[in-house]
């Protein structure tokens, strides 16, 4: 079975990924390690790779394959950043994030859903994700500045304490939009001190609830 979900990995990496675009040859080899099926319910292990987010419980969900991606390459990650993760959920994204050699400091609301994702990342030998529950309006104030913050639930308008802990250069990505209906996928740089905001696409996240 082990073998199939990495065959399962590479049709991802192939059909969905390269086909929409997605260049960056270090995230689509993160897709194409990062066990995906070990980080959704073992009753949708076989859904895992297909192109559509997941209910993981609590009426959360993990983003489809494609976005995942999408919003990682977009941050334009180095090894050795700081980035912050706001909603941790199933700790796939930030499985993703650490593959690639940053440094993670991931928030999540639901202590029950951040103590499973901490329990997966820790068997599978991530030790540069640090987990913090809580609410991710407030972000993490003393490990801040972040190069980077992800931000994988979506808030009504633009977290201002999120825009403070952001280093001079960094970058937030983010889905921003009314509950129930469709957001913007927005990507935002903060350069001499200013905010520069840009839609990217439009996206459909669960809520971010303080």
């Amino acid at each position: 079975m082990a073998q199939d979900f990495e065959i399962l990995r590479n049709i991802m990496v192939e059909k969905q990924l390269k086909t929409r675009d997605i260049k960056s040859e270090t995230v689509l080899n993160a897709m194409r390690i990062v066990p995906r099926h070990l980080f959704v319910p073992k009753n949708l292990q076989n859904s895992a790779y297909n192109d559509s987010p997941l209910q993981i419980g609590l009426r959360q969900t993990i983003s489809q394959p494609y976005i995942v991606a999408f919003m990682t390459e977009q941050l334009e990650l180095a090894p050795g950043m700081k980035i912050l993760e706001i909603g941790t959920g199933s700790g796939y994204q930030a499985a993703i994030l650490a593959y690639l050699g940053c440094e993670v400091y991931t928030i999540e609301l639901l202590e029950e859903l951040g103590a499973g994702a901490k329990r997966v990342l820790s068997e599978l030998g991530y030790n540069n994700i640090k987990i913090k529950y809580g609410n991710g309006y407030s972000g993490w104030q003393d490990e801040a500045p972040f190069d980077a913050i992800i931000v994988t639930a979506a808030p009504e308008k633009i977290p201002e304490k999120l825009i403070e802990q952001l280093k001079e250069g960094g970058k937030i990505i983010l889905p921003v939009g009314p509950i129930h209906s469709v957001q913007f996928l927005k990507f935002i740089t903060k350069q001499d001190k200013r905010i520069i905001e840009k839609d990217l696409l439009p996206v459909r996240f669960v809520p971010m609830v303080e």
